[in-house]
């Protein structure tokens, strides 16, 4: 018998996890799945679990900032850098390693479906993905040292010192997913549109 290889969302729709395809991938189950998936496996400081749908708003902010007048189009691929993790769920990156290439597979597969869904190319250039990344890793570091115990000369080591003025007044509140989740549909739906 063949093992199931698809996961049910709220929307009604079925995505196959192996082979996903664009028509089953949903704004709304994205930022559902990314609300209740924790950043660095819970172990942040506060009340509520700091979401990837709430680092995923803080990407798109930051990537923002490092490159002003940016087209909606890239900002929309910022918010969803991490949009497989609504099936996949989140890895810190020592996990990731240990689990080897299939992992990196899935989500490259995962990333392709959503961003044909959203008229993104399946692969973003080379210097939009770098642009996000640098985002990523600017999120992290605050992350750290904001919510996850992190000391500022600890994260400098792992995350790399970011510009002051890429994090001048960005404080993490942890909020309720429900919260979350609205304010992470808003975004998409308004980068989404902004794209036509």
């Amino acid at each position: 018998m063949a093992k199931r290889a698809w996961q049910r969302m709220l929307s009604g729709r079925r995505l196959d996890l192996l082979d996903p395809t664009p028509v089953d991938i949903e704004v709304e189950d994205i930022a559902h799945g990314l609300a209740f998936v924790a950043r660095w496996n819970g172990q942040t400081r506060g009340d509520w679990p700091y979401s990837v749908a709430e680092h995923s708003l803080l990407v798109e902010e930051i990537f923002t900032r490092a490159n002003p007048g940016i087209a909606a189009k890239w900002r929309l691929a910022a918010v969803l850098h991490d949009a497989p993790e609504y099936v996949i769920g989140d890895m810190i990156s020592p996990v990731k390693a240990a689990v080897g290439p299939g992992y990196g597979e899935l989500d490259l597969r995962l990333t392709a479906a959503v961003h044909l869904r959203f008229g993104l190319p399946s692969v973003l250039p080379a210097p939009i993905k770098k642009a996000i990344k640098a985002a990523d890793k600017v999120s992290a570091w605050l992350e750290a040292v904001q919510i996850a115990g992190f000391q500022e000369v600890e994260a400098d080591k792992l995350f790399g010192r970011p510009l002051p003025e890429l994090i001048r007044r960005l404080e993490i509140r942890l909020r309720p997913p429900a919260e979350v989740r609205a304010d992470d549909i808003a975004v998409d739906a308004r980068l989404w549109a902004a794209c036509d």
